[in-house]
This record gives structure tokens, sequence and C-alpha cells, in this order.
């Protein structure tokens, strides 16, 4: 029998006053937007009709984001504009390398990864990659990466082994790429040797999910020493909406899936699994990316320094234990 729904529950159609909230907000800011556009064409001095607008705009922001619904949270995780792994790449990195190709089947677009200096740090990049536009998305299959994508990373972590570089890894799929080619060339083997891969890691790993981290697909290259998340960011199991056609064959209970499944920032921090949530401008990282890529930068490279002073076995070790405490049970 499947688990029923409660009547009060939204489901992904019905609007919640977080969206409403949200109407205004967009209402406020293309107001905004409006007028700096016009101060900057006709070289007019707005700030007076300007000043008033911006302060609304930020108290409606920090309201919205107090009333936002776990549902709203993996919404906006898929904004139309969040800034992408290679948005912050460009942003806080310097001497970025692509390096491609896993040396036995081809290269993988939606998982990318190779050496760079983070904020000057040398580093290990892994990216999970959903691309900026529509003809990129499609490349870059959304970031759900093909067993090459995997293997890829793989052959990035034992270079980043020999080279002694720490890997930083950022995370934002739904999932691994669940067509049949994947699966012909071998998903599921290519997941867990690049979980097992990261596990053995002599070199500090920092990973961040930055936007959406579904399933194995985000675990492969998220055995980190140190996990972080961004504030409006998700990660799980499985996506809602996957949840919700396996409970109650209807993904429109997705925002039900979503508050069982605890999948927000807040909920990771209160479970153990992330050690830090990394917050946002108010609204979201798409409204200010130079803001959240300078909050990003800066707490990796902090995680990045007090791995640091750990030596290669205290990194294998604290990795290890890190994983095999994750979860809370009940002895009845």
């Amino acid at each position: 029998m499947s688990p029923s729904r409660p009547a009060s529950q939204p489901t992904a159609s019905q609007p919640t006053a977080s969206q409403t909230t949200a109407d205004a907000l967009r209402e406020l800011q293309a107001r905004v937007q409006d007028l700096e556009a016009t101060a900057e064409r006709t070289g007019q001095n707005l700030d007076a009709a300007l000043a008033p607008l911006r302060q609304q705009l930020d108290t409606l922001r920090r309201e919205h984001a107090a009333g936002l619904s776990r549902w709203d949270r993996v919404q906006l995780a898929r904004t139309p504009g969040r800034p992408t792994a290679l948005d912050y790449v460009e942003r806080l990195c310097s001497d970025w390398t692509e390096l491609h190709g896993d040396r036995r089947f081809g290269d993988d677009p939606a998982l990318i990864g190779g050496p760079a200096r983070w904020q000057g740090r040398p580093v290990m990049l892994l990216l999970q990659q959903k691309g900026r536009d529509t003809k990129t998305k499609i490349k870059r299959r959304f970031g759900s990466a093909n067993p090459e994508g995997y293997r890829k990373a793989i052959r990035l972590m034992d270079l980043a082994d020999r080279f002694g570089l720490p890997v930083v890894s950022l995370i934002d799929t739904q999932g691994a790429y669940p067509g049949l080619e994947a699966e012909e060339r071998g998903q599921g083997w290519a997941i867990a040797e690049s979980i097992q891969r990261m596990v053995r890691l002599r070199v500090p790993a920092v990973c961040a999910v930055i936007g959406e981290g579904g399933s194995g697909g985000a675990l492969a290259v998220g055995v980190g020493n140190r996990v972080l998340i961004q504030e409006n960011a998700w990660y799980s199991v499985i996506s809602p909406e996957g949840a919700a056609s396996i409970l109650w064959r209807d993904a429109a209970q997705a925002p039900l899936a979503a508050e069982a499944l605890r999948v927000t920032a807040a909920d990771l921090l209160d479970l153990g699994i992330v050690e830090e949530v990394v917050p946002e401008p108010p609204g979201g990282a798409h409204l200010n990316p130079e803001a959240a890529a300078q909050a990003l930068g800066n707490a990796v490279s902090r995680h990045l320094d007090a791995l640091s002073a750990l030596s290669p076995d205290e990194l294998l070790s604290q990795r290890a234990a890190r994983f095999r405490a994750l979860g809370a049970f009940e002895e009845r």
C-alpha cells in the first residue's frame, strides 16, 4: 500500500506563500533593474528613488529566504542563472588546465577537471558541470556523467596523489546518467571505483555541493575530508521526484518527498552529513554570483588550511572515520 499524502501538503503544481513572495521579489527586482538601466542610459542621478527600493528589496529577499520550504530550496537550486562549477572556477581560480579522457573509452563533458590554483593554492579540481545555456546543457547532459566521467575522475585523483595536490570537488548533478549506453559501459562499477579511490586519497579533499547533489552520481566525487554545501543547494540519496515516483507513483508529490527526505543544507548540517553551510547572497547565488563565489572560495580555502596540517595517514583515517560515523540509529 502506497503512503498517503496529507491533504494540506502542497504539490508541485500548487502555489505556496513563498511562491507569492517570490513573485513580489521578481517584480521589485525588475523595477530596480529598470531604474538602474535608465540611470546608466541617461546619466541621471536616481539614487534618491533607488535607495528605498534597494532596501525594500534586501528586506524582501531575507523574508523570502526565511519562509522557504524544502521544496522551494530544491527549486532554487535549479534556478536558471545559478552559478555553475565553471562560473566559480573563473572567479576563484588561475592557471586552470582541463585534462581530457579516461584512457579507456573517451571524454565526458559532464564531469571535468584538472590542475588549477584555488585562490593561489595549487589544487586538483573535480567539477560536475551542467552547462550555462540550452546547447551546453544538452552537450553536458545537465551534469549527469557517464562511466568515462568517473573513470576520468579516478585518473585525476591518481595525479593528485602523485603530485601532492589537494582535491577540490564541486558537486552539481541530479545523478549519474541513466541511459542504456552508460549501463553497458559499467556505470555502477565506475561509481563504486570512484568512491573507493577517493576514500584512499592521501591528500586533503574538500567537496562542496553548489546546486544539486543526487545519489551515487554525486557521492562518487563527494568522499572528502570535509563536505560543504551552499545555503540553497540540496543533497540526497534520490531526487524528490524520483522518491515520489517510487512511493506514490506520482512525481507531482515531489514537495512531500522533499520534506520526508530532509534534503536541505540546514537538514544536512543537523544530521552531521556536512561540516558547513556556505551562506549565499539574499535571494540566492544567481542574484550575486560574485558574492557567492567569494563566500565559497573562502570556505573551501579555510578547510584546506586546516587539513594541510594532517599527515597522509591521518587524512586517510579521518576521511574513512567520517563516513563510517554517518547515520543516526535507535535500538528498540
